[in-house]
């Protein structure tokens, strides 16, 4: 056996102790599973929200299928981190699936859907700024301990990992540009602002990954330097572009709620001027 074997050998580990077609299914259920709620939803679900699920759903499911196959190759694990981490959830964030929840569920699930929303450890969590540091700060403890080492040994943590990556990002497109209801969502300056942090984190951690490239992550015990490089470059065009498209949904979302506010307030403000007028001329 030769060193360049061990990391496949590793990885066949991987596919024996855990199923590969596992996550798909779980990817399949959740394109389902909205298909399922949207077709119920009596006034008509948009097709727009439905195919940015399916999207998200279709990114979740080659990051899981195709590129799990590539995971012993660092590139393969940087692809895998942005699109469960930052593509993904952007696409199922946009399919708005708590309103179509709210929508078709019964009662009793609407009323804990809605305790939930108002819970202040929600609100803690889903704050832009701490979103930020799970997405951008989970990332970093990874390549930044031998936690990357000891993912390619122990599946679970592995795929622990990757479902980290998806809810991190998840809250955090959430936070920024979710059409969902999100009660206490801080005002525009805020959101951008934690964006620009984690865009700025990400471009840190890329380029102290492509300098330390021989000796990050650290634990492992065979290492290709010009693979991590690499892996980083992707780290750095890709999260820029990934982040570009989470700012274009931000402004949209931004722009689209406060046009609809707009006739609201025209309409209260014309209602208030008239009931002015008929008390000063009963």
């Amino acid at each position: 056996m030769t060193r360049a074997d061990l990391p496949a050998v590793a990885h066949a580990g991987h596919a024996a102790e855990s199923p590969s077609w596992f996550p798909l299914v779980v990817v399949g259920v959740l394109a389902v599973g909205y298909l399922l709620a949207a077709v119920r939803d009596p006034r008509g679900w948009d097709h727009r929200r439905s195919a940015a699920w399916l999207l998200g759903c279709a990114v979740l499911a080659v990051a899981v299928g195709p590129l799990a196959h590539l995971s012993d190759d660092p590139r393969g694990h940087m692809a895998q981190h942005l699109l469960l981490g930052m593509v993904a959830p952007l696409g199922l964030v946009l399919g708005a699936p708590v309103t179509l929840l709210l929508r078709v569920a019964p009662l009793p699930t609407r009323r804990l859907v809605g305790r939930l929303l108002r819970a202040q450890g929600l609100h803690l969590v889903a704050h832009p700024v701490t979103a930020a540091l799970l997405t951008t700060g989970g990332l970093a403890l990874v390549l930044l301990t031998p936690l990357y080492a000891t993912a390619e040994r122990l599946p679970v943590l592995h795929h622990a990992l990757h479902l980290h990556y998806v809810a991190a990002g998840y809250l955090f497109a959430w936070s920024l540009a979710g059409p969902d209801p999100a009660p206490r969502r801080p005002g525009l300056a805020v959101r951008v602002g934690a964006l620009l942090g984690a865009s700025a984190g990400h471009v840190v951690l890329a380029k102290y990954l492509y300098a330390q490239a021989g000796t990050l992550p650290p634990g492992l015990t065979d290492r290709d330097p010009a693979a991590f490089q690499a892996a980083a470059q992707l780290m750095y065009y890709g999260g820029d572009l990934a982040e570009l498209l989470l700012a274009v949904a931000l402004f949209a979302t931004w722009y689209r709620r406060r046009s609809r506010a707009r006739p609201l307030q025209t309409i209260k403000s014309f209602a208030s001027r008239q009931g002015g007028a008929v008390t000063r001329n009963p």
